[in-house]
């Protein structure tokens, strides 16, 4: 079985567009969100369908029926991947193999991590898909070698020359000029040689930490009197920038500003190490890298301190065990086993690169100001109620709701909303949620501003928010600073809901305001990520806020809400009450959910039970899934598409038929073990009729349409471009590209 797809030359050449309504290429009709299904021959207009006959018996929980959650994230990473092949401005084109060797990191500080772990331990528990902990290990090695040597195959062949052809140039360090080489001897001893501490290793000097992630040399020295060689590790200072600019150094760049020169750092360190052993001979330099586990245990229930013990444990991420040694494949076997030996990894622990290592470092071209090699800039709209306002956003929202659709739609009224609570005298509280909030918030900002304004504040700050945990501990004791009023969740529980509460004073009486999200309160994401945003003034929907909030910072033990799910009390038994009631329907039944990840197995049964029953299922899932559609009698009615494109898919929304009579959520859970029962999560219900119809025939109907970004999940697992299934050879539909063509004119009957 090919470990993935491969270009097709022909379909390749057509164009990515934002189809128009009728123009898109032939292909099997997709349902829209709120038809019922096609009626079959000879039934009488209107009549119910029944249920074809039950399939043969099959045990759900058989091992077959189920896709790996590590090799489905890999295959989400092929998709990243593969983004660096399609058509976008070349710099964004070298922004994708970034995030690819980003994700990669992540995954094996995290899963890898975690497998390792267990199989140190000697557990055989298997996987749902029927895997002991090292034979994912080494499937997950085997894999992922292959998708590497794809990526270097990118960055050398494909990146490498096309960015060279832009006058965007990366040199080694022998294609310099002499006076190149020059200038670049006085930048090492002016700025890299001082802050260099080499670590010989021999029986009087134990073998160097080596850090998370560092770039590193293996440095071979010889005694020129005695002959004897040695070891030695050099770290790459992590101040300095991975691509060092030529421009500081050459005449000829200050003339030609258009040509932008760049040398790897660790090929300047590596010509110049002599500086370092004076009198030794440098016989040789390897570059290497190191990943750590990273995946914090916390024993809260032990914690006096739970912020404290979050900045004890941060210090000890520093020294988790290697799960990954990155080489180049030019070191020899005995330097490769002086590392092997002193890192404590096993051979499939050991990738090897004819390439740079680390190139999640390119985000420093990406960074280049070079507008011509990127997507092209857009404003983000403003929804007509929310413009030109007369008066506060308060005005507004007493009268009419607000669907913010990120980030076609600008966060700015986001941000407003709390700015304007923190300067309305007659604003007495806010409470909100903060998970991942980036830096320099304006929503911190305004949260500080209200509370100096004598307002009552209260922020839930959820620490343990991974590898964002040392910004929400800075942001956490700036709020307090100020006298806002901090918790940090529950224990045992991540608080992941996206939920703010603003209390007012009106002629009226108290009146209560809500903003709930499927996204974080971070002003730099909500430009990256598609997200949904919820304003209301609801009471049902305040009442439930405020029950939260005393859920999240006082003892309420509150199990029950109006109309929130909240995990993990609702939203798993809901949502299977929601699947099962469409199963009753059989035929009549329609399913749509869009979220990031799928590997539940009580819902993948569920909704295998579904399908069983006739019920057509569409699944958007931009992630991990761990369900396998288009098994016959098992899930043939189901189809799971992912969407990867210029903005991370990121929005959250279920969808059930119900007989005419939808339900519809949006919010922040995803269908996984951890968002269903280890996180305090929302799902807030679309009530209004005309908003629910724009949210299916103007999002889900328009996502289940796109060709140019989507990728079909196979039943073996593999994802295939859709444009790879299409009968015709007409232009092909994103569905990102529509959002941003109609964010300046959304239909006007949906507020």
């Amino acid at each position: 079985m090919a470990d993935g797809v491969t270009s097709n030359p022909v379909q390749e050449k057509r164009k990515s567009a934002a189809e128009k309504p009728g123009e898109k290429p032939a292909e099997k009709p997709v349902t829209k969100p709120g038809d019922k299904p096609a009626e079959k021959p000879g039934t009488k207009p209107g009549a119910k369908q029944t249920a074809a006959p039950p399939a043969p018996v099959m045990d759900l929980r058989d091992p077959s029926l189920y896709i790996n959650r590590e090799l489905s994230n890999i295959e989400f990473n092929r998709r990243v991947l593969h983004e660096t092949q399609a058509e976008h401005p070349l710099l964004e084109l070298v922004k994708f193999l970034a995030i690819f060797h980003s994700n990669m990191d992540e995954f094996f500080m995290v899963r890898v991590s975690g497998l390792k772990q267990q199989f140190k331990l000697g557990l055989t528990t298997t996987s749902p898909d029927g895997l002991l902990p090292r034979e994912q290990l080494a499937n997950i090695h085997r894999t992922l070698t292959q998708l590497f040597a794809e990526s270097n195959v990118i960055w050398r062949e494909q990146l490498y020359p096309k960015l060279a052809e832009t006058n965007i140039h990366v040199l080694r360090y022998e294609e310099l000029t002499k006076s190149q080489r020059n200038k670049l001897r006085l930048y090492f001893e002016r700025e890299i040689f001082p802050v260099l501490t080499p670590f010989a290793s021999d029986p009087s000097r134990p073998f160097p930490h080596i850090s998370n992630l560092s770039l590193n040399l293996a440095v071979q020295v010889r005694n020129p009197k005695t002959g004897e060689l040695h070891f030695a590790r050099v770290k790459v200072p992590p101040p300095l920038p991975r691509l060092v600019p030529l421009k500081r150094f050459d005449p000829d760049q200050l003339s030609t500003p258009a040509v932008q020169k760049f040398v790897w750092s660790e090929e300047i360190i590596a010509a110049n190490l002599d500086r370092l052993f004076s009198g030794m001979e440098i016989v040789a330099a390897y570059p290497f890298r190191v990943t750590r586990n990273s995946d914090m245990e916390l024993q809260e229930e032990e914690a006096d301190d739970l912020l404290l013990m979050m900045e004890d444990n941060l210090r000890q991420r520093h020294f988790g065990t290697v799960v990954r040694l990155e080489i180049d494949e030019s070191m020899p076997t005995e330097v490769r086993n002086i590392l092997i030996s002193n890192l404590e990894v096993d051979s499939y622990d050991v990738y090897t690169t004819n390439g740079p290592l680390g190139l999640s470092s390119l985000w420093e071209l990406h960074r280049l100001d070079r507008p011509d090699l990127k997507d092209r800039p857009f404003t983000p709209s403003t929804p007509p109620p929310l413009q030109n306002v007369r008066g506060s956003i308060f005005s507004v929202l007493r009268q009419r709701d607000i669907l913010l659709h990120h980030p076609y739609d600008s966060f700015a009224p986001v941000v407003n909303l709390l700015e304007v609570a923190a300067d309305d005298p007659d604003v007495l509280a806010i409470k909100t949620t903060l998970y991942r909030v980036g830096g320099n918030p304006p929503v911190v900002e305004a949260l500080k501003k209200a509370r100096l304004n004598n307002k009552q504040v209260a922020a839930v700050v959820e620490l343990k928010a991974r590898f964002d945990e040392e910004t929400n501990i800075h942001w956490a004791q700036e709020l307090e600073s100020v006298g806002v009023h901090v918790a940090y969740g529950l224990i045992g529980l991540k608080t992941h809901c996206k939920v703010t509460l603003i209390v007012r004073r009106e002629r009226e009486g108290i009146r209560r305001y809500v903003h709930l999200s499927s996204g974080n309160y971070n002003s730099t994401t909500a430009r990256l990520y598609t997200d949904f945003g919820f304003m209301s003034h609801d009471e049902t929907l305040a009442d439930d806020a405020s029950d939260l909030f005393n859920f999240l910072t006082g003892y309420s033990r509150q199990e029950s809400f109006r109309k929130f799910l909240v995990a993990p009390v609702s939203i798993r038994p809901r949502l299977l009450e929601f699947i099962r009631r469409e199963t009753e329907l059989g035929p009549n039944g329609r399913i749509i959910i869009k979220c990031n990840s799928l590997v539940d197995g009580e819902f993948i049964r569920n909704l295998y039970k579904a399908s069983q029953a006739g019920v057509k299922i569409d699944l958007i899932i931009r992630g991990v899934c761990g369900l396998r559609p288009g098994i016959k009698g098992i899930s043939d009615n189901i189809q799971v598409m992912s969407i990867v494109g210029r903005f991370l898919e990121h929005s959250r929304i279920y969808y059930f038929h119900n007989d005419g009579s939808p339900s519809l959520y949006m919010g922040s859970a995803d269908i996984m073990p951890r968002n269903l029962d280890r996180r305090v999560e929302v799902l807030f219900p679309i009530e209004d009729p005309a908003m629910q119809s724009h949210i299916m025939e103007n999002v889900l109907a328009v996502s289940l349409r796109d060709t140019a970004k989507s990728h079909i999940l196979q039943s073996d697992g593999r994802y295939i471009p859709r444009r790879y299934l299409l009968d015709g050879d007409g232009p092909l539909f994103s569905s990102q590209a529509w959002f941003l063509s109609q964010k300046d004119s959304p239909p006007a009957d949906y507020f």
